[in-house]
C-alpha cells in the first residue's frame, strides 16, 4: 500500500492529534588507470561474450550526480541525532502515530490490532511481515506485559528483534584486496554510494581501488572517476562498450598488483525484469572468481528507499541472480516510506548494511537496528 492511501477514520485521528568536513586537498596528483590492453576487449575462455544490444543494457537517462560538498566539522550533528533528522518523513507517518496508539496501554482488542496493521500498511511495511508482526506481537502480549512496560515498549523490541536478527558487518575474512561488487537498477544512487563507501574505507585506513564497471551508461565512468579524484583513489576503467567482466578481471589485477586493500566494482544499471542483463552479472562473478575463487566477498544490492515495496521485487530478482550479501538503501531521508526497511529484512533474511540519510559525503551511515528504531519513536 502506497503512502498515499487514504487511512481509516481512527488513523485520521491519531494524525490528527496530531556531517560534514571540508573538502580534502589531495596531496598529489590522483592516479587514474585507463586499461586499453589488447588482452582486455577479448572474451574471456569459457564466458560467452554478451553484446551490449539496445534491450541488454537500459541508459540511466539522468545527469550524473556530483558530490555534495562536505560542510565543516563544527556543523556536524550527533549521529542520533542525524537518524532523528533522516528519518523525519517516516517518524512523522509512523512513530509519532504508533506513540499515541500504543503509549500506556497495557491490553489489545481488535479495534487496536486493526488501527496498529493499518499504520504499518500506510508506512509501506508491507502485508505479509506486517501480519507477521502482528501474530508475534499479540502473542507476546497474551503471556502478559512486564509491569515497567507497555505496548510501545513490547512493539519497539519486536522490531528491533526484527531487523537483528540478520544482522551483519560488512566481512572481507582474511582477503586481499576484499572484493566489493555493487549492484542495482538505474537511477537508485549506486555509483554515488560508490563514492561514499570509498570515502568511508579511506578513513578507517585502507587503500581502494574504484572498477568502473558500467561501461555502457553514458558518462558512468567519468562520475566515478570524479569520485576517484576528490579522494585521491585509483580508477581502473577502459573505453565506453567495453566488456563489464573484463574491466573488473582487470581491476583485480590491478589491485592485486598495488597491494590495495579493497576493490569496489561498479555495474552497470540493469531492470531486474531483463534477464539477458541478470545473467550478466552472473557472469562477472564467474570471472572475478577466476583470481580469486571467495571473491566477491561483499555484493550489496542498492535499493531507492522511496520506492517503497516495488524494492522488495527488485531485490527477489537480483537474488536469484548474484549471492546478495547486503543490502544500502538510499534516499532514506526523502521518503515516508520508511517501514521497507522491516519488509526487506524479515522476507528476504538480508541484512541492511548502510542507508543514505542525506546528501553529504559522510551521509552514507552504518545500519544499526536499535538506532533506527530509535529515531522513528523517541
Amino acid at each position: 500500500m502506497s503512502s498515499d492511501t487514504k487511512p481509516v477514520s481512527a488513523l485520521g485521528r491519531l494524525f490528527g492529534r496530531g556531517k560534514k568536513q571540508k573538502p580534502e586537498q589531495p596531496e598529489e596528483t590522483p592516479v587514474v588507470t585507463n586499461v586499453n590492453s589488447a588482452n582486455s576487449s577479448q572474451p574471456f575462455e569459457a564466458e560467452k561474450e554478451i553484446s551490449a544490444s539496445s534491450e541488454s543494457l537500459i541508459p540511466e537517462t539522468y545527469a550524473p550526480e556530483t558530490p555534495a560538498p562536505e560542510t565543516p566539522a563544527s556543523e556536524k550533528v550527533g549521529l542520533f541525532s542525524r537518524w532523528r533528522n533522516g528519518l523525519g518523513k517516516t517518524r512523522a507517518n509512523l512513530g509519532s502515530a504508533f506513540g499515541a496508539l500504543l503509549g500506556g496501554k497495557r491490553s489489545i482488542d481488535d479495534e487496536l490490532i486493526e488501527e496498529i496493521e493499518t499504520l504499518l500498511l500506510v508506512a509501506d511495511v508491507g502485508i505479509n511481515t506486517t501480519q507477521s508482526l502482528i501474530d508475534t506481537f499479540k502473542a507476546r502480549v497474551r503471556k502478559g506485559v512486564n509491569p515497567d512496560q507497555d505496548l510501545m515498549d513490547v512493539f519497539r523490541h519486536l522490531l528491533v528483534e526484527t531487523l537483528t536478527q540478520h544482522a551483519k558487518p560488512l566481512d572481507f575474512g582474511e582477503s586481499k584486496p576484499g572484493v566489493l561488487m555493487m549492484v542495482g537498477v538505474n537511477g537508485v544512487g549506486k555509483t554515488t554510494s560508490i563514492g561514499k563507501l570509498a570515502k568511508r574505507f579511506q578513513s578507517n585506513g585502507h587503500s581502494v581501488v574504484l572498477a568502473a564497471g558500467d561501461t555502457f551508461r553514458a558518462a558512468a565512468v567519468e562520475q566515478l572517476q570524479v569520485w576517484g579524484e576528490r579522494n585521491s583513489v585509483p580508477v581502473i576503467a577502459q573505453s565506453t562498450g567495453a566488456d563489464s567482466a573484463s574491466v573488473i578481471y582487470d581491476a583485480l589485477e590491478s589491485c592485486k598488483s598495488r597491494g590495495a586493500d579493497i576493490l569496489i566494482a561498479d555495474t552497470a544499471g540493469r531492470l531486474h525484469n531483463k534477464s539477458s542483463l541478470m545473467e550478466e552479472l552472473s557472469k562477472i562473478v564467474r570471472v572475478i572468481k577466476k583470481l580469486d575463487e571467495s571473491a566477491p566477498h561483499e555484493i550489496l544490492l542498492v535499493l531507492d528507499a522511496a520506492t517503497g515495496q516495488n524494492a522488495l521485487s527488485q531485490a527477489r530478482e537480483f537474488c536469484k541472480s548474484v549471492p546478495v550479501t547486503g543490502l544500502v538503501l538510499t534516499k532514506l531521508d526523502g521518503t515516508a516510506k520508511g517501514g521497507v526497511v522491516f519488509s526487506l529484512v524479515e522476507q528476504l533474511n538480508i541484512p541492511v548494511k548502510f542507508v543514505g540519510l542525506g546528501e553529504g559525503i559522510d551521509d552514507l551511515t552504518e545500519f544499526d537496528p536499535e538506532s533506527f528504531v530509535s529515531a522513528l519513536f523517541d
